[in-house]
């Protein structure tokens, strides 16, 4: 059954098939969370949150986007909201996060290196993402993690496809700067 046949399902009132829904993008939505909470427990419990929120907010699915970007677009609100409580009641800053490196970031580290040395160039990763503004760690997991089209992200952050292609560009600007400032010998 197609995500859309579902949810006209579910408004009608059969309720239980959203469980198939939560199922389907339970990985993803919790994947998401961790890139930009950069904490996994918190993580999880943020996607149940999501999941409440959207099940709540089913009526306000307009179809006009596909369900996973209307549910990606929930998602993230959701886990910048969290972050800015954080920052408001001035918690600790951010740990590490990343899913994924991307391909761009692997050209940094295409010289080949002795076995031991990739959990240090993932951790290297992680620390330069984790020194990345929020909505930049946001859009590179949208478009590197979650293998979102500039189309489907711009839907997600609801910008035009050249604003998303301008901060994807800035994101991965910085985020070399920072992988550069940890490569710098002189940082070590």
């Amino acid at each position: 059954m197609e995500d859309a046949e579902i949810i006209r399902e579910v408004t009608a009132g059969r309720r239980e098939l959203f469980a198939g829904l939560v199922r389907k993008y339970q990985d993803r939505i919790v994947g998401l969370c961790a890139s930009i909470l950069s904490d996994r427990s918190q993580a999880e419990d943020a996607a149940q949150e999501i999941f409440i929120k959207a099940f709540r907010a089913l009526d306000e699915f307009r179809g006009g986007a596909a369900f996973a970007t209307w549910l990606y677009r929930v998602a993230s609100n959701h886990c910048l909201d969290l972050l800015r409580k954080k920052s408001r009641q001035k918690t600790d800053s951010l740990e590490m996060l990343a899913e994924r490196e991307g391909e761009r970031l692997e050209k940094l580290f295409a010289a080949p290196d002795p076995a031991g040395s990739l959990l240090e160039k993932s951790d290297l990763v992680e620390r330069a993402l984790s020194r990345l503004p929020p909505d930049y760690r946001l859009i590179l997991t949208l478009r590197e993690s979650q293998g979102l089209n500039y189309r489907e992200i711009a839907q997600v952050l609801n910008c035009s496809v050249d604003a998303v292609k301008a901060r994807l560009r800035r994101a991965r600007k910085e985020l070399e700067g920072n992988l550069r400032h940890f490569l710098d010998p002189e940082n070590v």
